[in-house]
């Protein structure tokens, strides 16, 4: 008997939950430990495996002309997509009004505790990336510090070259609402169709049908756990095996963009903000969706790649944009279908932009046994070495 691929068998459990939940509703909640097991097993190797794949995948690029290259490529890409992606998210839900016809009255109590957050500076959010204490980062598992941490000590490795050899070896082991929810839907579509592709196939040269049929074991994986960082592990499958990328670059993108790339979460909090501002007839200004935009790609890279993570900090704008936050009960009890596409979204962002840039670097495996012609081709993108 053949043996289930990882995408069939998690496609299989996502439908077989679904129905159990539809027919036997709050009493199938008995079968919840399993879920949970499954999401803390992720969550346990999260940490180390940011943290070796960092490390390793910087140390193993070697140079410090290349690494600067390389990164501000990456990182130019994670930035300017989700500044597109907000742009995008912006004009869907300024066209679609997800908000209109839905009064204020309408908004029910679910009694679900919603956390207030202050509002977030840029000098903040930069001190807040960097750790104080990184064996309390590792510990309490704050991926952005984590990341920064590891960012460090890789660079330092590369700057120290083969006197670090040993320890290079060792990482390298290791109805309105209806509307409202639609809306995000058509927004995540939006990005894929109107930024995603142009980058596949124009800069990172991959048929479209390939990258496709490629990718759909990680957007099964980021529905089922609405989680970039759960995501990872199968992301970095995929990219480095199928899509033969290097893992020097694989292994520093990825989690890098598991952070940072919020793809999905720029278009949730664009369209969330359009929506609470319409119910409350709130006008924004073209002004005031400008600095929108530059307060979402802030927020954005301070946001979690854990489930949920979206919805304290989209109270915290809500609270700097000045508009009011009952909303937000509600829309936990829809959270969860609007989290895995925008998870899905984030994902397929930091795959994208890690492919444009090993096109732009040349940075794909010469194996043409085990690779699509189409993936050999000449860089799109022509540097100085």
């Amino acid at each position: 008997m053949r043996k289930l691929n990882l995408a069939t068998q998690v496609l299989i459990a996502f439908v077989i939950g679904t129905v159990l939940g539809i027919i036997f509703q709050k009493d199938i909640l008995f079968l919840q430990p399993v879920g949970d097991i499954f999401l803390r097993l992720i969550q346990m190797i999260v940490v180390p495996l940011i943290f070796c794949s960092i490390i390793g995948g910087i140390a193993n690029i070697g140079d410090m002309g290349k690494l600067r290259r390389i990164g501000s490529k990456v990182l130019g890409f994670y930035v300017i997509t989700t500044i597109l992606s907000t742009i995008i998210g912006l004009a869907v839900a300024n066209f679609m009004q997800p908000g209109k016809g839905f009064s204020a009255d309408q908004i029910i109590a679910t009694g679900e505790p919603i956390k207030e957050a202050a509002p977030m500076t840029v000098g903040s959010t930069i001190l807040g990336m960097i750790p104080a204490n990184p064996l309390h980062a590792l510990s309490e598992g704050n991926i952005m510090q984590v990341i920064v941490f590891a960012a460090f000590l890789g660079i330092v490795m590369t700057m120290l070259g083969n006197r670090v050899s040993t320890v290079k070896k060792f990482v390298a082991m290791f109805s309105a609402l209806g509307m409202f929810i639609l809306t995000h839907y058509v927004g995540a579509f939006a990005v894929i169709v109107l930024l995603y592709l142009f980058i596949i196939k124009v800069i990172a040269k991959i048929p479209l049908t390939e990258f496709f049929r490629k990718i759909i074991s990680v957007w099964l994986v980021a529905f089922s756990t609405t989680s970039s960082s759960g995501t990872l592990p199968v992301s970095l499958k995929v990219t480095e095996e199928d899509f033969r990328v290097k893992s020097e670059l694989a292994s520093f993108s990825l989690p890098l963009g598991a952070t940072i790339n919020m793809n999905g979460i720029a278009v949730y909090y664009a369209v969330t903000i359009i929506f609470v501002s319409q119910i409350y007839g709130v006008d924004l200004t073209l002004g005031q969706q400008a600095m929108f935009i530059f307060l979402t790609t802030l927020i954005s890279i301070g946001t979690p790649g854990i489930p949920a993570s979206g919805i304290v900090l989209a109270i915290m704008l809500l609270n700097t944009m000045g508009l009011p936050t009952a909303i937000m009960g509600m829309i936990v009890g829809i959270f969860r279908p609007i989290d895995m596409i925008h998870t899905a979204l984030n994902v397929t962002g930091d795959v994208v932009s890690t492919l444009a840039v090993a096109r732009m670097e040349n940075m794909y495996e010469d194996d043409t046994a085990g690779t699509d012609t189409e993936l050999i081709a000449e860089p799109a993108f022509n540097h100085e070495k």
